[in-house]
């Protein structure tokens, strides 16, 4: 499936200035998403990462974002709702996968997790869309992370997305550079630190 191209597809279809509840992971990751979907839809970043086993890297990566959405020009202003912070919720989840491989079925919780509660505040506060930056990095599983979109039930509609294609990846690094971002070399859990 090639999900960049049904993205494309949505968005010819949806109204420009629809809401989207973007889950953010970090600047890195929002900012090339950020550059792409800025001027079709209203977005609000939801900072929910409880995969984050540090509180100051959560912190750290908090402030990055914070930071960089007031100098990054977009057609509507950004907004920022920040998520519970309980890494307890994360090990919890994951017990009995702590030594699986990076993009095993600790990942695909994860993803599933974060994707939940972003779908479950985007129906709350009646967002058109949600979705995530997640799919941005080579390290994640787009097709993963589309299949659980997919298969969430809200009133909120889940926005396909592959956002590595056309040099997303690539983009991310340019902007990091551009905007002096905070660039992590791990997704957040304690088993991608090791």
């Amino acid at each position: 499936m090639n999900y960049d191209l049904k993205m494309k597809e949505q968005i010819e279809k949806t109204p420009i200035g629809s809401s989207l509840l973007l889950h953010v992971c970090c600047a890195p990751c929002s900012s090339a998403v950020l550059e792409r979907l800025g001027e079709f839809f209203k977005i609000t970043l939801f900072f929910y990462n409880p995969n984050i086993t540090e509180k100051e890297e959560y912190d750290k990566r908090l402030k990055e974002i914070k930071k960089f959405i007031t100098t990054f020009p977009t057609k509507y202003p950004i907004d920022i709702m920040e998520g519970d912070y309980h890494p307890d919720v994360f090990f919890e989840m994951t017990k009995g996968l702590e030594d699986c491989k990076e993009r095993g079925p600790r990942c695909y919780k994860c993803y599933e997790m974060r994707l939940k509660e972003t779908a479950r505040i985007a129906e709350e506060n009646s967002f058109d869309y949600f979705t995530t930056t997640l799919s941005l990095s080579p390290y994640k599983n787009s097709d993963w992370i589309n299949e659980i979109g997919e298969n969430i039930l809200s009133k909120s509609l889940f926005l396909y997305a592959d956002f590595k294609k056309n040099n997303g990846y690539k983009r991310s690094i340019e902007l990091s550079k551009e905007y002096n971002l905070y660039r992590q070399d791990y997704c957040g859990c304690i088993y991608s630190k090791r």
